[in-house]
């Protein structure tokens, strides 16, 4: 299309290879430092030089150089735009709007500029995380593999022993904080080379799992080995990866105030203005009803809400109980409204005589019991997720947090709501406790502000360029990688 309406030559002048080529070449060849793959960019400068070569072979070769180049230079502009798998074909849990682009245009953009190399390198997202995971990933193809590795199964209790121990001790003295040092430097020295978990270590291994965000209850196993230790260097190379090309399914610019959910890490981070404000742990999906991966926009907070159970729940574990004993509901604060809107109790309804499709809807009257808690902070979506508070608080002292139908529990939720609202906690409770609390009341956030429900696993810390690695809970790494390998494969010349 560019060429029908443009037939100059973009990237070849006066029968040669020209600046804008080598502006654009460069970039090409600089995909690697962007977790991109060079292969996939490459294109072969002719040899114009050799001898006896006629004016026809030189017009051929400059013709099939001119188009492979833009072709290339197309290909990066999408992947460094887009990314290079479409993420609502990895599975149903992906769900994120086109990324357009106008690729006719772009060809157009880079014909007439000196350095086109800066256009497609600035098809990349402009944002801090991931300036901060390209950075991580350089550091990371620089380093040497960590010369310590611990067996990722080890666990032992204080009083015991192991002999993966010492390396674990040591590794703990070597990436402590002079703080961290002051405080603990000389009990792990006197203890350097024993396998016996002594009682006097516990503290400097509760404060090691505090550091790594994990429960600090002095016990060493898997996840704490995982944390501590950490993976190997091609596990987090891959992982860098992996979050690189999600956050080009983002926009470009994440905005200066929003909130990143992070579901890998069980968190979520409050970011204003550009810097962090508050940070507090989640419970998520479960692996058989996971949250889903998409963004969208805050729109307002529920006071005291009312909990409407989905259809799913209601057929596949009420049901059951309802069959058994038809005052179920009743009895445990939920109500029932026919499809006229009217409620009625549950005795009244023949829950046995309509298999899956119950004519009726259930919601759990607001209260100390009911499973969204005091508050929920609501940007309508077709996965029916948001963010709420929660009765069942011990959850949160887990390591591994995922135990929800879907939706986003919140440690903190009153101070939550109250960032997002721009007001303060006492405002939020004093909306929770006035007037009749089995009511519910609404109030809208009236600023702009993206939510994005994310999955990585390698991320920086909010406010930090430090990057933190994560479980991948929900297996998504895996199948990104066979996502990624095929593309390759059909990029291959042999394809």
């Amino acid at each position: 299309a560019h060429y029908e309406a443009h037939p100059d030559f973009v990237w070849v002048s006066d029968d040669s290879v020209n600046e804008r080529a080598r502006s654009a070449l460069r970039a090409l060849g600089e995909a690697e430092s962007y977790g991109l793959s060079e292969a996939d960019y490459r294109v072969s400068v002719p040899a114009l030089s050799e001898p006896g070569m006629d004016e026809a072979e030189r017009a051929k070769q400059l013709i099939r150089f001119e188009m492979a180049l833009s072709a290339r230079a197309l290909r990066y502009a999408h992947d460094a735009h887009s990314g290079r798998v479409d993420p609502n074909k990895l599975s149903g849990y992906h769900d994120f709007p086109e990324k357009p682009m106008n690729l006719t245009q772009s060809l157009g953009f880079m014909a007439n500029m000196s350095e086109p190399g800066r256009y497609l390198e600035g098809q990349h997202p402009r944002n801090e995380e991931y300036r901060a995971l390209r950075a991580e990933l350089e550091t990371l193809r620089a380093a040497a593999e960590k010369e310590i590795v611990v067996d990722p199964k080890t666990f032992v209790r204080p009083g015991g022993t192991h002999s993966e121990f010492p390396k674990l001790l040591k590794i703990i003295e070597r990436d402590g904080s002079e703080a961290f040092l002051a405080t603990y430097g000389e009990l792990l020295k006197a203890h350097q080379g024993s396998d016996v978990y002594a009682q006097e270590l516990v503290p400097a291994v509760k404060a090691a799992q505090e550091r790594h965000n994990l429960k600090p209850d002095g016990v060493i196993g898997p996840r704490t080995v995982s944390a501590i230790a950490g993976e190997s260097k091609a596990a987090r190379i891959d992982k860098v990866l992996f979050a690189l090309e999600r956050l080009r399914w983002h926009p470009s610019d994440l905005g200066t105030t929003h909130v990143m959910i992070n579901v890998a890490a069980y968190e979520v981070d409050y970011i204003e203005d550009g810097k962090p404000k508050l940070s507090m742990r989640t419970v998520v999906g479960s692996r058989s009803n996971q949250t889903s991966f998409f963004y969208d926009k805050l729109e307002t907070v529920e006071f005291n809400p009312y909990w409407g159970v989905p259809r799913s729940i209601l057929v596949n574990e009420m049901l059951p109980k309802l069959m058994r004993d038809p005052s179920y509901l009743d009895r445990n604060g939920y109500e029932v409204v026919n499809n006229r809107g009217q409620k009625v109790s549950s005795t009244t309804v023949a829950w046995g005589s309509y298999g899956g499709k119950v004519p009726v809807s259930v919601r759990q009257k607001p209260g100390p019991s009911n499973s969204l808690g005091e508050l929920k902070i609501l940007f309508p979506n077709k996965h029916a997720i948001y963010m709420h508070d929660t009765p069942a608080k011990s959850l949160f002292s887990r390591d591994t947090r995922a135990f929800s139908h879907g939706c986003v529990r919140l440690a903190d939720p009153r101070a939550m709501a109250a960032a997002v609202l721009g007001t303060s906690v006492d405002d939020v409770a004093k909306n929770i406790n006035s007037g009749d609390r089995s009511r519910p009341t609404r109030r809208k956030i009236d600023r702009d502000i993206p939510v994005y429900v994310g999955y990585f696993t390698a991320w920086p810390e909010a406010g930090s360029s430090k990057v933190v690695y994560h479980g991948d809970v929900y297996g998504r790494d895996e199948r990104l990688k066979i996502a990624l390998d095929k593309v390759s494969d059909l990029r291959a010349p042999s394809s």
